[in-house]
């Protein structure tokens, strides 16, 4: 167990540990090798997207009202979820855990309207299989969604935890990190929005 009696006040809670400022340092390794993963994604589908022989055109699919609400949605998450983290650090545990939960309503209703976008899309004759635009898209874009949901699910996990255990240097450790990760996928959909939504849109 974590000795919590010589804690430094001068320091936010989650870096008030050895052991908390690891886990910090090697997450952000992690951000790392997804960087390197959605980079990767987003080049694919730039090398495949005129790839295609034949289906429907973007220009034709993606409405951009629709987008744009996608967009806002998960923009104001990363506002809550920073909001969170504010309240975290003022040791509001109760206000911490209000703004987390409605950051996971966001994500939830983020992930609703993309899942209901695919099924949109796929009756609209781009399926996975169509060409090498779409599984490109599906392929970049699921593997978004897909973070998104385990996002969900571990942010659940540490608000029950919280509850359980309170505002210690270990709980404050995974609050922080899960947030950091929140914030990197809405950076990743900054960039999904921008390439494949709105210049799908404008060719």
């Amino acid at each position: 167990m974590e000795n919590t009696n010589k804690l430094n006040t001068n320091v936010p809670l989650e870096y008030q540990t050895e052991t908390g400022k690891l886990n910090i340092f090697g997450f952000w390794i992690f951000i790392g090798a997804e960087v390197a993963l959605f980079s990767t994604l987003y080049a694919a589908y730039f090398a495949l997207k005129d790839g295609m022989m034949e289906g429907p055109l973007p220009l034709d699919l993606f409405d951009f009202n629709y987008t744009i609400i996608m967009t806002l949605i998960l923009l104001t998450s990363s506002f809550t979820s920073g909001l969170a983290i504010h309240e975290m650090r003022r040791n509001n545990i109760k206000a911490m855990i209000v703004w987390l939960v409605i950051t996971l309503l966001f994500g939830a209703g983020f992930l609703y309207m993309e899942i209901a976008e695919f099924v949109h899309l796929v009756h609209s004759g781009a399926t996975l299989g169509t060409n090498a635009l779409w599984s490109s898209f599906y392929l970049l874009t699921g593997t978004h969604g897909v973070h998104v949901a385990i996002g969900i699910v571990w942010i659940t996990l540490i608000i029950f935890q919280a509850l359980k255990r309170g505002l210690t240097p270990d709980t404050a450790k995974k609050v922080f990190v899960s947030s950091l990760y929140w914030h990197f996928l809405d950076f990743v959909w900054i960039f999904v929005f921008t390439g494949v939504y709105l210049l799908g849109m404008v060719k």
